[in-house]
């Protein structure tokens, strides 16, 4: 669940407790109107050395900006003009300040699956600590409005920041923050393409929040690609999971029929194949078997789906 407001997210960062308040009156999740959406930018009352809270105030505060409708287009381009003005900064309001760097560019916005993967100009590189969590929170949150987004990696040139503890982000880790959220923390291996087609393990630690599954995680990992240039994402664009439960050691996937259309059958097989060797990689999962609508089906899309699916070839 997401709250459009983040109250007292305890963050130990260099040394120091901040507590970030999502202010404002434009939320992540709420519009003002449908071509309306929400900047987010610094309080400059940190940048005077008060690191607490002011009581209705906070870290970050959103700023609602329009897109003319007539210039809505695809995704990546809703991307790019939303990083645009959230480069140009927080015109015309007063005590506030941009979180990224002046002088920086955006260099390139590529959309892999559900990820998006800002790459910026130099200055970026510059930030580190606290500065550098609050400017990938502000970009991730601005980029996570458009629905098609739900996972954001930054790099600078080109290059991830190895300082960083964590390259990925969704608006969940911002909006979630209290550290009481996050009931655990569970490794998996994670299975993706690399440039020969064939599924390889990327080693993943994944935060499972209050109410979620370690299955839902992995699951939610996969769509949201892979972190890193070496491999591509393995669902096909449009491909999501409708739900996933476990029982006992035998993990149910239920996938949509509404969802076939236009999905090649290799694509999807490399996408059943990557989803059921990510799943068990958990202790918990001996076995994957699939639904379709809700109940057991023997084929999807002209896949074979009779018996649980097996391990990728080779």
């Amino acid at each position: 669940m997401r709250r459009g407001l983040l109250t007292a997210a305890a963050l130990f960062l260099s040394g120091a407790l901040i507590s970030l308040v999502l202010g404002g009156c434009a939320s992540h999740a709420d519009r003002a109107a449908e071509d309306h959406y929400a900047l987010y930018f610094l309080e400059k009352s940190l940048l005077q050395g008060n690191l607490d809270p002011i009581a209705g105030k906070g870290a970050l505060r959103a700023v609602s900006t329009g897109i003319p409708s007539d210039s809505r287009g695809a995704p990546q381009e809703m991307g790019e003009m939303l990083l645009a003005a959230l480069l140009r900064g927080p015109v015309g309001e007063d005590g506030l300040e941009n979180t990224i760097p002046g002088g920086t560019e955006l260099l390139s916005l590529e959309l892999r699956g559900s990820r998006a993967v800002a790459d910026f100009s130099a200055p970026y590189g510059s930030l580190s600590g606290v500065a550098l969590t609050l400017a990938d929170y502000a970009v991730t949150l601005t980029l996570t409005q458009i629905p098609e987004i739900s996972l954001v990696q930054i790099t600078v040139e080109g290059q991830a920041l190895s300082y960083r503890d964590k390259q990925s982000f969704t608006a969940r880790d911002v909006l979630l923050l209290p550290e009481g959220d996050v009931v655990e923390t569970i490794e998996a291996e994670l299975y993706f393409p690399d440039a020969e087609g064939t599924l390889t393990a990327q080693e993943r630690t994944l935060s499972i929040y209050e109410g979620d599954t370690q299955v839902e995680a992995v699951v939610q990992a996969v769509e949201g690609g892979p972190e890193g240039r070496d491999l591509s994402p393995a669902l096909p664009e449009g491909f999501r999971v409708r739900s996933v439960r476990l029982d006992g050691d035998i993990c149910f996937v239920n996938l949509s029929s509404a969802l076939l259309e236009g999905l090649d059958s290799a694509a999807l097989s490399l996408a059943l194949r990557a989803m059921d060797q990510s799943l068990c990689s958990l202790e918990n999962v001996r076995e994957v078997r699939w639904l379709v609508d809700g109940a057991l089906a023997s084929a999807y899309g002209g896949v074979n789906l009779a018996e649980p699916y097996g391990p990728a070839e080779g």
